[in-house]
C-alpha cells in the first residue's frame, strides 16, 4: 500500500500506527519483535459485535504478549456498524485489504510471509477464519480481492463462526443481519461468502479456543463449527477450552486462567 511505503516504520516493540487506506478507519498498529527475523505475523482482529463502539485498543494488552513472545502483531482497526461505509461488503474488504498489507510492511520490516495468521476475538474471530477462505470465492469476485495474502493458521478467540445462528445463540442478537444487510432468508448469497461454517474446508490449520463460562458466546458455537468443519474434511480443528473462562479471558494476558 502506498501509505505504507511512503515512510520508513520503525520495526520496534513499541505500537507504531500505520495506514492501510485513506478512510480514518483503515489503519492498523504494528509491532516488530527485537531481533534480526524474519517474524511470524499475527493479525489481530478485535470484537464488538462488529460495531463501531468497540475498537483496536480491546486487544493491546494480547497484541504486547505476543510480540513478547516472539510473533510481529497487526492490530487492525475496519470499519464497522455505525461508521460512514460500515456493513457488507466494506467491513470485509478492509479486513482483507489490512491482511494484504501486511506484504508492504514486509518491504520495510522483517516479517515472514510464509508465517501469517489472524487471532480474532469474538465477532472479530468470525472475520479472522473469514479471511483464510477469501481465495476460495470466485475470481473477480468483491470480498476476494486481487491477490489474497495466504494464511498458515488462524486462531479464533469465541469466535461468532455462523452467522445465521448467531442471531440467536449470541449474545451479538441481530447484529449479522444488520452487518449483511438482511436475514439468511432476504440476502443467502450473503451469508454463503460471509459465514464461516458455510465456507469450509479451509485447508489449513485452525485452533479455537473458548471459555467454558462464556455467556456473550456460549461454547456450543466453537463446538458446532469444529464439527462442521471436521464433517467437511477440516481435520486441523482444535478446540481449547478454558475451564471457568468467560469472554473476556481470552483477551486478557494476566487472566489467571
Amino acid at each position: 500500500l502506498r501509505a505504507v511505503a511512503a515512510t520508513a516504520l520503525p520495526c520496534t516493540t513499541t505500537p507504531h500506527v500505520v495506514p492501510y487506506g485513506a478512510d480514518a478507519r483503515q489503519f492498523g498498529v504494528l509491532r516488530v519483535p527485537a531481533g534480526p527475523g524474519p517474524h511470524p505475523v499475527a493479525v489481530i482482529i478485535h470484537g464488538g459485535c462488529w460495531l463501531n463502539t468497540f475498537t483496536l485498543d480491546l486487544m493491546d494488552a494480547a497484541s504486547a504478549a505476543l510480540t513478547a513472545a516472539g510473533l510481529a502483531t497487526w492490530n487492525i482497526e475496519y470499519r464497522r456498524l455505525g461508521d460512514p461505509g460500515g456493513g457488507y461488503p466494506q467491513t470485509f474488504t478492509d479486513v482483507g485489504r489490512a491482511i494484504d498489507t501486511v506484504r508492504d510492511l514486509a518491504h520495510q520490516c522483517p516479517l515472514d510471509l510464509g508465517k501469517v495468521l489472524t487471532v480474532g476475538h469474538s465477532a472479530g474471530g468470525h472475520l479472522g477464519v473469514w479471511a483464510a477462505a477469501r481465495s476460495r470465492l470466485p475470481l473477480g469476485h468483491p470480498l476476494r480481492g486481487t491477490d489474497p495474502l495466504p494464511l498458515t493458521a488462524v486462531v479464533a478467540l469465541a469466535g461468532v463462526l455462523d452467522l445465521a445462528e448467531s442471531v440467536t445463540h449470541t449474545a451479538c442478537g441481530p447484529r449479522a443481519a444488520q452487518l449483511l444487510g438482511g436475514s439468511p432468508a432476504q440476502v443467502p448469497a450473503r451469508y454463503a461468502v460471509t459465514s464461516p461454517s458455510a465456507l469450509v474446508p479451509l485447508g489449513i490449520r485452525q485452533l479455537l479456543i473458548h471459555g467454558t463460562a462464556d455467556t456473550l458466546v456460549p461454547l456450543a458455537v466453537s463446538q458446532q463449527y469444529q464439527q462442521q468443519a471436521r464433517a467437511a474434511g477440516d481435520h486441523a480443528v482444535q478446540l481449547l477450552t478454558i475451564p471457568q473462562g468467560d469472554h473476556f479471558t481470552l483477551i486478557t494476558p494476566s487472566s489467571p486462567q
